[in-house]
């Protein structure tokens, strides 16, 4: 077994973990649960010996009645990987993008175990091949970029089970994937788990996958350990005030009250088409195609929520870029407020004013060198910037909910539910008419994803806004959107409004995207008042 006893983290006078005491037996999965900045991520660095410059840890992880916290550093590097293993929540930043898959695959062999390149090679297919990469399909000459999302996580796997480690720690293993794909990483790790007799922490944030995984669950805040136990006994009687809190935010509805008016067409997505070149089979082989967007029409009416969903590579990507204006059509076209979406400089720019975009992660797609001020005024480039520009960047952060003292400061000084809120501020600031928001909320833990969903739901109220909401969590698209698209190789194939398609969906796709979406039964859910730290209310 593997455990801490008392363990501690400390930067200065600040405690960012408090006396964890974590039991990690072989064979058994634990999930670690708790909203952004509770600690669990840590706790994961700490046991591998990874904190960061200027953390102090205190107390014991015991490894075969050694304590790791004691080890110097070459001991750690001999023990990490081989011992214990991490799987990374972002694979592309924790894979190499100069090495083939095979390469990083072996390379961990062959530094723990001394192998010869051939037989690390050779080793390495057989690991890849347990992760499901199986060949000839998934050479081992493959890079990280020509694998999918889901794809990339299984080489992160792969890397991570090389050694057959007695413990791995998953950190938010399937956040960014769509649901059909985190179903097979959710039941890789089980089969690895029940063949390899490893212990298994899982760290998330979303109770369902917990649920249907998890042996124990540990639930933290603020650093301490409020609740663990078995999984179906803590999800029943979620002893702790904090518990009670999480799950109330995993079901939380927003209320909306929108103002009755006759349907208006806002976007008009008409036969829609966008097809990419495939590498040849072979020299004399005829060049194949990929259909990405095959002839799709929908639209969307002022005032009007629409939900996007469907697994990685249906084409929500591209049939988005289209949309906002940076991808060409090759057949149909798009039209917003009657006029035609054209891409790069045909596009004029008050059209293009008149759509934003929210994107899964604010901190990528923010400039870190700009001030807060900066980054939000900077869609007035398509309008001009006024006399009054900071006034109304003050006004769009205090809409949603950021002290007026963050114009000043840079993006990595905030959580990521605030940087999300900043990123909304900025898709306010300009007064558009559709906000395209892709997967805008997937990383939040569930308490800021409740608060930043009211935020939406309020701002589309007051502002009159219409939302296109692409996301793979259908519990999500079911509390926020009026009508929902399924989308399956390039085709919409249902459609409909959400309460219809998610409760009585009629095809065959829609029902696995449901039968694969994990969710917590029914008879665990107790109804227990929440009292105390219940969520936050919505800013003002």
């Amino acid at each position: 077994m593997i455990q801490t006893s008392r363990l501690s983290v400390e930067i200065g006078a600040h405690e960012i973990l408090r006396g964890l005491d974590l039991q990690l037996p072989p064979g058994r999965i634990t999930g670690l649960v708790g909203e952004s900045g509770s600690g669990k991520s840590m706790a994961a660095l700490a046991i591998m010996g990874l904190l960061p410059e200027g953390m102090r840890a205190e107390g014991r992880v015991d490894l075969d009645g050694r304590n790791l916290l004691d080890l110097p550093e070459r001991e750690l590097c001999r023990i990490r990987g081989k011992r214990i293993g991490m799987i990374f929540q972002e694979p592309m930043t924790a894979l190499n993008p100069l090495m083939t898959i095979g390469d990083q695959v072996a390379e961990v062999l062959r530094i723990h175990q001394g192998l010869d390149r051939k037989t690390a090679q050779e080793r390495a297919r057989d690991r890849l091949d347990r992760v499901g990469l199986a060949a000839p399909r998934f050479p081992l000459t493959l890079y990280p970029h020509e694998l999918s999302g889901g794809q990339r996580q299984r080489v992160a796997i792969a890397l991570a089970i090389a050694l057959r480690p007695d413990l791995l720690i998953a950190d938010e293993p399937t956040t960014a994937l769509d649901v059909t794909t985190q179903a097979r990483i959710l039941d890789l790790l089980k089969g690895l788990v029940r063949d390899e007799g490893m212990a298994l922490l899982l760290i998330t944030h979303d109770l369902a996958v917990v649920a249907g995984i998890a042996d124990r669950v540990t639930v933290m805040q603020q650093g301490r350990i409020v609740e663990e136990g078995p999984t179906e006994t803590v999800f029943r009687e979620q002893a702790h005030p904090y518990t009670r809190a999480l799950f109330a935010a995993s079901t939380h509805q927003p209320r909306l009250v929108l103002p009755t008016a006759q349907p208006r067409p806002l976007l008009q997505v008409e036969g829609a088409a966008r097809a990419y070149p495939l590498p040849r089979r072979g020299l004399a082989a005829p060049r194949e195609t990929l259909r990405a967007v095959d002839g799709v029409s929908f639209r969307i009416d002022a005032g009007e929520s629409v939900g996007l969903v469907g697994e990685s590579g249906c084409g929500k990507s591209t049939l988005t870029r289209a949309i906002l204006g940076l991808d060409p059509l090759q057949g149909g076209r798009i039209l917003l407020d009657g006029q035609e979406i054209r891409t790069g400089r045909a596009m004029a720019p008050e059209l293009r004013a008149r759509m934003q975009a929210v994107f899964q992660d604010p901190f990528g797609s923010f400039d870190p060198r700009w001030r807060v001020e900066q980054l939000v005024a900077e869609p007035f480039h398509l309008t001009g910037l006024p006399r009054d520009w900071r006034e109304q960047v003050a006004e769009a952060l205090y809409e949603v909910g950021i002290a007026g003292d963050a114009m000043r400061r840079h993006i990595h000084e905030f959580s990521g539910g605030q940087r999300q809120r900043i990123a909304i501020a900025r898709a306010l600031i300009i007064r558009p008419r559709l906000i395209v928001l892709d997967e805008a909320v997937s990383a939040l833990d569930v308490r800021v994803r409740a608060q930043v969903l009211d935020l939406l739901a309020r701002l589309r109220v007051s502002h009159g806004l219409s939302y296109l909401f692409i996301s793979h969590d259908l519990s999500v698209v079911r509390r926020i959107t009026d009508r929902v698209l399924v989308m399956e190789k390039g085709r919409i194939v249902e459609a409909g409004p959400t309460h219809q398609v998610l409760g009585q969906p009629q095809h065959p796709y829609t029902q696995s995207l449901l039968a694969a979406t994990p969710r917590i039964p029914a008879a665990w859910q107790a109804h227990v008042p929440v009292d105390g730290l219940a969520l936050a209310p919505p800013a003002p």
